[in-house]
């Protein structure tokens, strides 16, 4: 088993460089040396202009979503030993269909245009609890996949619409969507559902691809989500008469 490790990583810095381009680097790797311990070990001891993203190192915030080997993946809780190929060699790039700022980071401006576009908070329902609202717990396990999405963007520049669609909201947005759909609590039903039928644009320009569910490094199901909107929109008139009915349960 190798001790040392290639690092190939995918290098660009727009103020110089006329295009990407490769370069290797070499360090040591045992057991416990995660693809993100690699990286820092590069920027610390060889090359301090390599530039990336980190924050928590613990797979909750999303901020090291990286391409390696082909696939999105957050780079901290990933083993570096793992992900070798037979030459003790692995590739490293920024996300795909993104504008590089430089090396591995990636401007994400339109991920969070596109997330805030569906309106992800709560809207508060025309009558209002007195006390709290009374959800029922399966209500409540409904929203747990999509609250669970750290936002890391390894779904959406996965996704090959967004690759030739910029202004397909993507399935990182849709999942978020769908969350305050299934809300019993919020009272923008009519609105989110007008907005995600659009064309060009919503629910129906997914293409079932499903490459978000195998990028998501939380193991959700994006593309179950859009199914089920999509279903939701052609019952939609007996889904908003319901959601009346359940709004009056609620603040009892």
């Amino acid at each position: 088993m190798t001790n040392q490790a290639i690092i190939r990583v995918q290098r660009f810095n727009p103020d110089v460089d006329e295009k990407p381009y490769w370069q290797n680097f070499t360090v040591a790797v045992t057991d416990e040396t995660t693809l993100l311990n690699a990286l820092q070990e590069v920027k610390t001891t060889q090359d301090g202009s390599l530039t990336f993203r980190k924050s928590c190192r613990h797979a909750i915030c999303g901020s090291c979503a990286m391409n390696v080997n082909g696939r999105n993946l957050l780079v901290c809780n990933t083993p570096l030993r793992k992900m070798l190929d037979s030459r003790g060699v692995v590739e490293i790039r920024p996300l795909p269909y993104l504008p590089i700022i430089k090396d591995l980071v990636v401007d994400r401006t339109a991920f969070w245009e596109q997330y805030l576009a569906v309106k992800p908070w709560l809207i508060p329902p025309e009558m209002e609890a007195e006390k709290e609202y009374r959800m029922s717990q399966e209500e409540v396990d409904a929203l747990h996949e999509a609250e669970t999405c750290i936002m890391c963007g390894a779904c959406y520049s996965a996704c090959p619409v967004i690759a030739t669609n910029k202004r397909y909201l993507g399935p990182h947005a849709l999942q978020k969507a769908f969350q305050r759909v299934m809300d019993p609590r919020d009272g923008g039903l009519a609105e989110r559902l007008d907005m995600l039928e659009q064309d060009h644009y919503g629910i129906y320009n997914c293409h079932t691809i499903t490459e978000c569910i195998t990028a998501c490094p939380k193991g959700l199901n994006p593309a179950r989500a859009i199914s089920m909107l999509r279903y939701l929109a052609m019952r939609r008139e007996q889904f908003e008469a319901e959601r009346v009915e359940r709004q009056k349960g609620l603040v009892g």
